[in-house]
């Protein structure tokens, strides 16, 4: 694993995207296309603004994959991750992608996994844009996580941890309304990227950056899984790093 520590977050998001942006052009120009798995929440507001930003690519040749969605949220709910990736990513990319492959919470979540899994099972993940929750998280699979899930997505509980970090964050108004399901990428399919781009800022997630990152490799600490990883570059600032030695 390579790891950057950054004096900000808008130096971090910067750095994460002009990576991330020379991955994608790598892989477009040498397979015609590129598959990206994409991420939401706070912790990725820098990284997302930077890699629209980014020059000279070919986004029409992009396939974008939904890292995960609440069970039973509504597009236009402030808090939809479906919202939150047209607003910030889709429609404000300079070229429409080639696939934009959004995660449907409203129907049945079962189903919804089914066919998302079918889709990025044809589509081999050259980068994956992601994050580490407060409580180690990746994506939303919440510790302990079942490193073992075979399919692509799985249906998830969010624990109480996890829940809290997203009233924390302002997404909703109170703990209970916070659903308590997710749709989530599972931890295998994360795994399969050929380069994982972690963008981890401020001091709230400190602690979860040096439980994965300094102790052992174990689902109580979901993100720890990316150190076996070959090809992972984890981005932090000044206050995430602040606890590692």
């Amino acid at each position: 694993m390579k790891i950057a520590t950054h004096d900000t977050k808008a130096d971090l998001g910067k750095a994460a995207a002009k990576e991330g942006a020379r991955l994608i052009r790598e892989a477009i120009a040498a397979k015609g296309s590129a598959n990206i798995i994409v991420a939401t929440g706070a912790s990725q507001f820098e990284t997302i603004e930077a890699l629209i930003r980014e020059p000279d690519v070919s986004w029409h040749k992009v396939n974008f994959f939904h890292l995960d969605e609440y069970v039973g949220m509504p597009i236009d709910h402030p808090a939809s991750f479906r919202k939150y990736l047209w607003e910030r990513l889709h429609q404000r990319l300079p070229l429409p992608p080639r696939l934009f492959c959004y995660l449907d919470g409203e129907g049945d979540p079962q189903a919804e996994c089914r066919r998302a899994g079918a889709l990025i099972t044809q589509h081999p993940i050259d980068v994956c844009f992601a994050g580490i929750g407060e409580n180690g998280h990746l994506a939303f699979n919440d510790p302990p996580a079942d490193f073992d899930v075979e399919g692509p997505y799985l249906v998830v509980g969010l624990d109480d941890d996890c829940r809290r970090q997203q009233l924390g964050e302002g997404w909703f108004p109170t703990l209970e309304d916070v659903p308590r399901q997710a749709i989530s990428m599972s931890i295998k399919q994360i795994m399969k990227s050929a380069h994982i781009i972690l963008a981890v800022p401020d001091q709230r997630k400190a602690n979860a950056v040096r439980t994965c990152l300094q102790g052992p490799v174990t689902p109580d600490a979901p993100a720890s899984i990316v150190l076996d990883h070959p090809s992972c570059q984890l981005f932090l600032d000044q206050e995430s790093a602040a606890l590692l030695t």
